[in-house]
């Protein structure tokens, strides 16, 4: 399978996917004016319908069966082999046959903290039925698993627990939903179960959409218009100098935000 330009960048691991116009394996789909369904080859993974009037709507999640990782299983003397995550799980990312990847441009940044509340109140315990409450503007800001979770004291979460403790148990992959302004666990769901139950936040990789280069110069020269359209400032001085270093580095960063999750149409539309 074709392997996927690596960006040279000072932070995140970018690749720069060609030769896979889409739809990918792993995707949403959306029929009608509803929420999108997650589906994985011609199996859906979730199915959803929004509950609820004005801005603060409820999400109502049914998840199915099936599931199927993106990743190889992982074995203990791999996990102990030192290394970057972020380039292994891009090869197998770019390998596998039931993965999200699609045309376009990926970010995958390993991440140790989350915002308080992510690993608890907003981490989806339940299964298969669960109630997203998604906030005005639509984000919701929490962890899906898309399998059943595991016990604690279950043999596999059990051997994961110890890696924990040793520093050595290898990070979980997420995909980063827009929509949702949350993530769906694509691999590591008993690995994130150990590390809680040793009182961690699972260390993570987090796999992302990012904008297209025609798009991100775009934005890159509206903002660089409208600062020139403004009327000159008074003389260079502390606040002037604040908003050339913001606008500096919000030029920056626009390769790198997360761009809207692409969503797709039914097979039979396609």
């Amino acid at each position: 399978m074709r392997r996927a330009a690596r960006e040279r960048t000072p932070g995140p691991l970018v690749l720069d996917v060609r030769g896979r116009p889409g739809p990918p394996p792993l995707r949403f789909v959306r029929a009608d004016a509803g929420p999108p369904a997650l589906h994985q080859g011609d199996r859906p993974l979730f199915l959803a319908r929004s509950v609820g009037d004005g801005c603060c709507r409820e999400l109502h999640l049914r998840r199915l069966p099936g599931h199927r990782s993106p990743l190889p299983p992982l074995r203990a003397a791999s996990m102990r082999e030192p290394g970057d995550w972020r380039h292994r799980y891009a090869r197998w990312l770019e390998e596998a046959p039931d993965g999200p990847l699609h045309d376009g441009r990926w970010r995958l940044a390993a991440r140790a903290s989350f915002a308080p509340g992510i690993w608890t109140e907003d981490f989806v315990r339940d299964w298969p039925d669960c109630v997203l409450e998604l906030l005005c503007g639509g984000g919701w800001h929490g962890v899906l698993p898309l399998r059943p979770l595991s016990a604690p004291d279950a043999p596999r979460v059990k051997a994961y627990r110890k890696h924990a403790r040793d520093g050595t148990l290898a990070p979980v992959l997420l995909w980063w939903v827009s929509f949702l302004d949350g993530w769906l666990i694509l691999d590591g769901h008993d690995r994130a179960v150990a590390a809680l139950a040793e009182g961690r936040e699972p260390a993570c990789v987090v796999l992302a959409r990012l904008p297209d280069e025609a798009q991100w110069r775009r934005t890159a020269d509206e903002i660089t218009e409208a600062r020139a359209a403004r009327p000159a400032g008074p003389a260079p001085g502390p606040r002037q100098a604040a908003l050339a270093r913001a606008y500096a580095d919000t030029l920056a960063a626009l390769p790198y935000d997360e761009a809207p999750t692409p969503v797709w149409p039914p097979a039979d539309d396609a």
